[in-house]
């Protein structure tokens, strides 16, 4: 495939509008430097030197196609605490509209990570799993309803923090079929059986080793992993991202596409599975094929793992790439 044919779908990208639904969050980190160890316990010692708040999960995706020029919308739900309140003025910074945020007797889900020396030395998280209400469910079903068809595609970001429930899921993919919307979903392995005949699913390798019972370890328990997923839920396609191996795109016309990785140097994987899912949604709302997305999702992962932390990739940073390997 040449990489300067789709360089065409990157310029159809403000015309194209995306649906985001899942789990937002926001991405806490603490910044510093560790010169020793400390004398209570054998645990490195951080000097913070600086705290940075960022959209992560499904607001994280949002983020990412804004960055690259799309028109996204967001829907989700949040806690009514501080981080809440957080979350909406960072939505509104950016020109994302809170419509879609409906608030939850829960917290605001919070990741903190602390980085010392572009390195993560430990995660804790703030959230509550346990399903939505039924309240907000029907919620968030009356806002895409009445969204759906003004999109081209809707995104389904589930990490598993209790926005994407059976009942929804039913729901809202039976909306998208009777408009012919596509369905992209990046999923959790514990939901996998939800997101049967949608358009495309990027599991990453482990999640797709658990779902399928097969652990990849070679090109054999790949393809044999990625046929038995793709059976199962009779979807249009199939991404298994796979680190530094790149990816690998299987198709319901039975057609395999192993795409290797672009990434230069990788300091940090935090938001790379956002930045995939925001740039293959964008590019199938623009008009490009499954492959030619996945290919344009490929460039934009390769950038974003260069980067230390949550991190959106600009169009312009996506252009700069394209235009460099079609040289």
């Amino acid at each position: 495939m040449k990489v300067d044919g789709l360089i065409k779908y990157l310029k159809a990208f403000n015309k194209a509008k995306v649906l985001v639904l899942g789990d937002v969050m926001m991405d806490h980190f603490i910044w510093g430097k560790v010169s020793r160890i400390s004398p209570e316990a054998p645990v490195p010692v951080v000097n913070v030197t600086n705290e940075t708040l960022l959209l992560g999960g499904a607001a994280n995706v949002v983020n990412n196609i804004t960055s690259l020029g799309g028109k996204a919308e967001i829907c989700g739900v949040i806690g009514n605490d501080d981080m809440g309140r957080c979350f909406i003025k960072e939505i509104k910074s950016k020109g994302i509209s809170e419509d879609g945020i409906f608030y939850d007797d829960r917290p605001t889900t919070v990741k903190t990570r602390i980085i010392a020396h572009s390195q993560q030395v430990v995660r804790f998280d703030r959230e509550q799993k346990d399903e939505i209400s039924i309240k907000t469910q029907n919620n968030i079903y009356e806002f895409i309803n009445k969204r759906i068809k003004n999109i081209d595609v809707l995104t389904i970001s589930d990490y598993a923090k209790g926005v994407i429930t059976p009942v929804l899921m039913t729901d809202v993919l039976k909306l998208a079929k009777k408009n012919g919307v596509k369905v992209v979903v990046d999923p959790k392995v514990n939901h996998f059986n939800l997101y049967k005949g949608v358009t495309v699913i990027t599991p990453n390798n482990l999640e797709a080793s658990n779902a399928s019972g097969v652990e990849i370890e070679n090109e054999t328990s790949l393809k044999r992993a990625g046929e038995i997923l793709l059976n199962r839920l009779g979807c249009d396609a199939l991404l298994i991202t796979r680190g530094e191996h790149g990816m690998s795109l299987f198709e319901n016309s039975g057609h395999i596409t192993h795409i290797p990785t672009v990434a230069k140097d990788v300091y940090d994987v935090t938001g790379a599975g956002d930045t995939v899912v925001a740039a293959l949604s964008l590019s199938m709302a623009s008009g490009a094929s499954i492959k030619e997305a996945a290919v344009i999702a490929n460039y934009a992962a390769g950038i974003v793992v260069g980067i230390v932390g949550t991190a959106a990739v600009t169009k312009k940073e996506l252009e700069m790439v394209l235009k460099g390997d079609s040289a």
